[in-house]
């Protein structure tokens, strides 16, 4: 993943919650009369060339640059602020 700044493209309020969707495969073997499950490997993560990333306010899940070109788009300014007394 980028150390770049996030924004959701779909709901276009979320710059700070998000997850990371992975995806793994596991082989398990099964008795061809019964159907039972006899064997369970070990989750093997399969290689993806970019990270799919989910907005957790509207659940919109798309690859990683799209929320990446979002955030260029309409970046966050930095203002300063003055305390009010």
């Amino acid at each position: 993943m980028q150390e770049k700044p996030y924004f959701c493209p779909n709901c276009r309020s979320n710059r700070i919650k998000f997850s990371v969707i992975t995806s793994y495969a596991q082989s398990f073997l099964k008795d061809a009369l019964s159907g039972n499950i006899t064997e369970f490997n070990d989750p093997d993560a399969i290689p993806e060339e970019e990270p799919m990333i989910q907005c957790l306010v509207c659940s919109f899940t798309g690859n990683e640059l799209r929320f990446i070109k979002q955030a260029e788009r309409e970046p966050r300014m930095n203002t300063p602020t003055t305390p009010h007394y």
